[in-house]
């Protein structure tokens, strides 16, 4: 789009992404000017994602409160198929663990001490969803321009000069444009635009998880049920399918996403812890094929399975972690992707850009002719964001540290399901100004610091015994207890949950 009459906005919006695209419309709705910036050109490849009730809680309120009713209906699985049934995603029913160990067939009993499934819905029809993110975002891209919003992609921004305005140098494959803003907003989901116009830098340094990836997107691949079904190993209690769900092989370096969408392809991909190996010297087909290898029950029901043709190959990603020095400035801010980003093991992202386009459209929208409370406010958006970061940090490292004692990592994954019902709960109540995760509520936080002090001592160069892995179990189940409606580590309910989500 290069029709505008001119190039002065009140905010421009670098990436066009579903969070750049989404807090465009907003904003819009709140009569700013706005312009948003895409570097590459829709549809493109992104990585499938999965909602969570959280995420889907805060894109209700965004839909009700800025007057965009149709994004209500990417809210739940049912709504979705109802409307926008071209838009690819696929069921979302809960969370889904399976161990794995290496050179063995998958195994459990009747208590399910290989398996844990938490259901976040009673039924299909109010399922979260898995997000084919080149449709979703896409669609929502679609919306930009159909709102009249000006929107150019293939548009790369070179310089940015800041003398209480922006003006903006950007390229395009056939000229340039300067655009000229009174702020802009960084949704380009990295860290390397706020590193060539401000000079901020990120860095992993800080984190205790340290994880790298390979993915890809495959084609009819054949389903974990079919596996367990064909090994004799009944599914008759599960409370859900958990091929429609956001399905973990859990390994002892890492865990193997699968995540479902309706047209037949799949998210597939290996999270891998790097402290204890090492992956640099590999290509990232070399891993992906290594890793299945090494565990048969995935090696066999995924061998010779066929790439889809987006992206074509498997992709390889470095150490996962990133964090921005700072996420705000004189005239910009980030979005929380953009700020930083852990793990996807507990499907956190969608959920913490959504949290945080509502938190800062409402500080925009009060600030807008007040510069200097507007800095202040950002500075408490930057304090949200870096402090969910290192809350979702901590409960994600914990579990890379417990992959390869499942009754240890079943344990430990309580506290962030807690977390999320307490998050969940406080979000019905309408208090939308909270932290991701609640992670500016003290007791959260000591649940979660006083937890992880007690497994940093239970492995610490040891083994732990049954005895000890019992009394930590105690401990956590104890620590839960203010947040656990669902019965979280109850030994009747074997590890299958049937419903631990608010309803909406």
């Amino acid at each position: 789009m290069r029709d505008q009459p001119d190039n002065d906005f009140d905010i421009v919006i670098a990436g066009g992404g579903f969070a750049g695209s989404i807090t465009a419309l907003i904003l819009t709705n709140l009569n700013f000017r706005v312009c948003v910036i895409e570097k590459g050109q829709h549809p493109r490849f992104a990585i499938g994602e999965s909602s969570t009730p959280v995420a889907d809680l805060l894109l209700r309120e965004l839909a009700s409160k800025y007057n965009l009713p149709w994004l209500h209906d990417f809210s739940r699985y049912g709504s979705w198929q109802a409307s926008h049934p071209e838009v690819v995603c696929g069921i979302k029913r809960g969370f889904s663990f399976f161990k794995h160990h290496p050179g063995k067939d998958f195994l459990t009993d009747a208590y399910h001490k290989n398996e844990l499934l938490v259901a976040a819905s009673t039924n299909d029809s109010q399922s979260d969803t898995n997000w084919l993110r080149a449709d979703f975002d896409a669609f929502i891209a679609h919306k930009v321009t159909e709102a009249g919003i000006a929107y150019f992609d293939q548009t790369e921004i070179i310089e940015a000069k800041w003398d209480g305005a922006w003006e903006l140098k950007s390229n395009y494959p056939h000229g340039s444009e300067v655009i000229h803003a009174s702020f802009l907003i960084d949704a380009t989901g990295s860290g390397a635009l706020a590193d060539k116009l401000f000079g901020v830098k990120s860095s992993a340094g800080e984190f205790l998880t340290n994880s790298s990836a390979v993915f890809s997107h495959f084609d009819d691949v054949p389903r974990w049920t079919n596996k367990l079904k064909e090994d004799g190993i009944s599914t008759n209690d599960f409370p859900y399918d958990p091929d429609n769900s956001a399905l973990h092989q859990v390994l002892d370096e890492g865990w193997m996403w699968m995540l479902w969408f309706n047209d037949c392809r799949t998210s597939r991909g290996f999270a891998l812890e790097n402290n204890r190996f090492s992956y640099e010297d590999l290509s990232g087909e070399q891993i992906w094929n290594n890793t299945l290898e090494k565990y048969p029950a995935l090696g066999n029901m995924l061998k010779g399975i066929a790439l889809s043709a987006q992206p074509g190959r498997i992709i390889k990603a470095d150490r996962l972690q990133r964090k921005l020095a700072r996420c705000f400035g004189e005239g910009w801010v980030a979005l929380p992707h953009t700020a930083g980003f852990i793990d996807p093991l507990f499907s956190s992202g969608i959920a913490h850009s959504l949290s945080g386009i509502e938190k800062l459209v409402r500080i925009i929208a009060q600030n807008r002719d007040n510069g200097d409370s507007l800095n202040t406010d950002l500075a408490q958006y930057e304090h949200a964001v870096f402090e969910e970061l290192k809350l979702i940090d901590m409960l994600v490292a914990g579990c890379y540290q417990t992959m390869d004692c499942f009754e240890l990592f079943n344990a430990w994954s309580m506290l962030y399901f807690a977390a999320t019902i307490a998050h969940e709960q406080n979000l019905m109540k309408k208090q939308m100004q909270g932290y991701m995760l609640c992670a500016n509520d003290q007791n959260i936080q000591d649940m979660v610091h006083d937890g992880y002090a007690d497994l940093q001592q239970l492995i610490s160069n040891k083994v732990p015994s049954d005895e000890e892995i019992r009394q930590f179990t105690d401990r956590i189940r104890k620590r839960i207890k203010p947040y656990n409606i669902a019965g979280l580590l109850d030994p009747s309910l074997k590890n299958m949950y049937r419903h631990t989500a608010a309803q909406i």
